[in-house]
């Protein structure tokens, strides 16, 4: 590895607070890292738990019961945890863009707006008052309104809905997931002129994930190079920036430009250390790629990171008497590296709730 690549890794790990952490609660880490992948549910609570040592999967159930924490379709078209307050502001600058390129998607579905419209109206007659519906319960609401959900018309209504504001996630039911109201459900919306809000995106994606490009945020935020460049003008004067490859990387001012060495850590499969950015080569080599990416289909695998480099992966097997967690390293991992996965292993299994019942040496 490069040195210029050793020092971006570390810096990111401590951006990422996954080196160290300061923060005391699930919706202050995810405040800090502004949003956080989490199509997989169970993946994106250990995200937050392994920025938070000592705190459990209970703690993240908590903030999402609380309604600090929610989990909706900001950005990418990819489901996240943000704040609670910070959804409505994100969706004004990501909304219109997202929903503008799935036009031809909705016309396969054979979904107007007549019909997104009619779907709107009957989901707030149903939610309305502080209630919650489980997912087939919305498309049975979809349904008596006159849209099928049939061949992934529900969910594509459910994204839209979301996309648009009037829909977020509620609290799981068991393996159900549930719908509320975002309007009555986030008690406290935060809402910001269109340059703040972006000059607030831009400096708190480089504070918690720097250094990092510009082409990074753009594509990590889902807005136009020419936003991101609107959002960096405002937060420049709170970030610093080293260069790679002749390209600026921004991070916060101040931050410390040479961590120390940090060791193993096991991250779920769609961590932000590895989604947050387009450009992944520092902490991924490309001859592994494929091993975390398989077929390059978007689904990723969970990693083992030593020092900011990915250097396997690992899964993890429930079972009646507690959980498994086996190391699938690229080469075989060093007697340091061992104890640190055994020490990442039992951390993992004390988050779930859960004894660990097997774990190399």
């Amino acid at each position: 590895m490069r040195s210029t690549d050793r020092r971006i890794v570390r810096m990111r790990l401590a951006a990422q607070r996954i080196s160290a952490s300061d923060l005391a609660t699930p919706a202050s880490v995810v405040r800090w890292m502004t949003a956080m992948q989490a199509q997989d549910f169970a993946g994106a609570t250990w995200s937050i738990g392994l920025r938070l040592p000592g705190s459990t999967v209970a703690d993240v159930d908590a903030a999402i019961l609380d309604r600090s924490i929610v989990r909706s379709w900001p950005m990418r078209g990819t489901l996240h945890f943000v704040a609670a307050e910070d959804l409505r502001w994100m969706l004004s600058l990501t909304s219109e863009r997202l929903v503008k390129g799935a036009l031809a998607r909705r016309a396969a579905l054979g979904l107007d707006e007549r019909l997104l419209e009619g779907a709107r109206d009957a989901s707030i007659a149903a939610l309305e008052g502080g209630r919650i519906l489980a997912r087939d319960a919305m498309y049975e609401v979809f349904a008596g309104a006159g849209v099928s959900p049939d061949g992934q018309r529900g969910y594509h209504v459910l994204w839209y809905l979301s996309q648009t504001g009037t829909l977020c996630f509620g609290p799981p039911e068991g393996r159900q997931q549930t719908f509320v109201l975002a309007e009555e459900w986030i008690r406290n919306s935060r809402m910001l002129e269109r340059e703040e809000a972006l000059g607030e995106f831009v400096g708190r994606y480089f504070r918690s994930h720097g250094p990092a490009s510009i082409r990074d945020f753009a594509w990590w935020s889902s807005t136009t190079l020419g936003d991101a460049r609107v959002g960096l003008a405002v937060a420049r004067d709170s970030l610093s920036s080293i260069e790679r490859d002749g390209e600026p990387l921004y991070f916060a001012a101040g931050a410390d430009p040479e961590p120390k060495r940090d060791g193993i850590r096991i991250l779920p499969g769609f961590d932000e250390y590895l989604l947050g950015y387009q450009d992944r080569t520092p902490q991924l080599s490309a001859e592994h790629a494929e091993r975390i990416v398989p077929g390059g289909n978007g689904m990723f695998q969970s990693t083992i990171v030593n020092d900011g480099l990915v250097v396997g992966t690992w899964r993890r097997t429930e079972r009646a008497r507690g959980v498994v967690v086996a190391a699938q390293p690229f080469s075989p991992l060093n007697a340091t590296a061992n104890k640190g996965f055994a020490r990442e292993s039992t951390a993992y299994a004390r988050f779930l709730g859960a004894k660990l019942i097997e774990s190399p040496s």
